[in-house]
């Protein structure tokens, strides 16, 4: 009788074995594909807009009608600008909110309604924020078509994904550390400050990260509250020489994005314009692949931290 339990035991070994064979097989067959697919898209790019990349008056310019002469100098600046005050709001938000639900709040009936409504947000298609961006900040507070604006819509867009890293970090947390901090006579917020966050530190800034990443690359909400297809100015320094240093006028200014820019030229019927979008949007491929990076270097250097 042993004997054949230890064969059942040997025979469901071996196919939970070969179950994740065929599953990690599949997955890396996807990734491989995924990955193909981009670098083909990513070097079709740099091929059709290599003229322009390598062209320095390409990236210092302003937009033009004659495509030889045209820049994005003002959509990295207003794509820059705007990622400001999207990390400004959304960081900060959406980590104490993760840190809320996941330390303080009830586990309730509400908590629960919370906790569902958070997720399903998460996958909400951008163009609804731009519709309620557009309903409550423009004609609700009136602030207009703005960084700020735009700021405030990009910042809603990602503070799902914040807010969902943050409690997946925390929850991570062995509850071991939590009783050790208690033990030791430590409140709530101490044990939170002291231990909890350095240690979930790495994910809460990984999925900050990849969300500036993913809020740097959306078109369809900024369209909808009335980002400019062509400007040929830039906004006013946040720093400036003068006491108090700091200008908060840029906030008012109208603005237009990396994508904007990308769209309005692809939409043009000359190929001139064609080979400025491609290579606008090789830029902002590098760009969103340098935020990914950065995140997980960070993620890196801060795991070994802690060790």
């Amino acid at each position: 009788m042993k004997n054949n339990n230890q064969a059942d035991l040997f025979k469901l070994v071996n196919a939970n074995k070969r179950t994740d064979i065929v599953m990690a097989s599949i997955g890396i067959l996807v990734l491989a594909i995924a990955t193909i697919l981009l670098a083909a898209v990513f070097i079709d790019l740099i091929a059709t807009g290599l003229p322009r990349l390598v062209n320095p008056e390409f990236y210092t310019n302003f937009p033009s009608r004659h495509p030889e002469k045209a820049g994005i100098i003002s959509a990295i600046v207003g794509s820059s600008l705007v990622m400001l005050v999207t990390a400004c709001i959304a960081i900060p938000l959406g980590v104490a909110a993760g840190l809320y639900l996941e330390e303080y709040a009830p586990k309730n009936w509400m908590t629960d309604i919370i906790d569902i409504n958070v997720s399903n947000l998460a996958g909400v298609p951008s163009i609804i924020y731009g519709l309620l961006s557009l309903g409550l900040f423009i004609y609700g507070f009136g602030l207009g078509e703005t960084i700020l604006t735009a700021g405030l819509t990009l910042a809603l867009l990602i503070l799902p994904v914040i807010i969902v890293a943050t409690r997946e970090a925390v929850r991570s947390i062995p509850q071991d550390l939590r009783e050790a901090s208690y033990g030791l006579g430590a409140d709530r917020w101490q044990t939170v400050r002291m231990y909890i966050l350095p240690a979930a530190r790495p994910g809460i800034l990984t999925g900050a990260i990849v969300g500036l990443a993913r809020a740097i690359g959306e078109a369809a909400p900024v369209i909808t509250i009335g980002a400019l297809t062509f400007i040929a100015f830039l906004p006013a320094s946040p720093i400036q020489s003068t006491p108090p240093f700091i200008n908060f006028d840029w906030l008012e200014s109208p603005f237009t994005l990396m994508p904007i820019q990308l769209f309005n030229w692809v939409s043009r019927p000359q190929a001139e314009f064609h080979i400025n979008a491609a290579a606008t949007g090789v830029v902002l491929m590098v760009m969103t692949l340098v935020m990914n990076g950065l995140a997980i270097y960070i993620r890196f250097k801060l795991r070994q931290v802690s060790r």
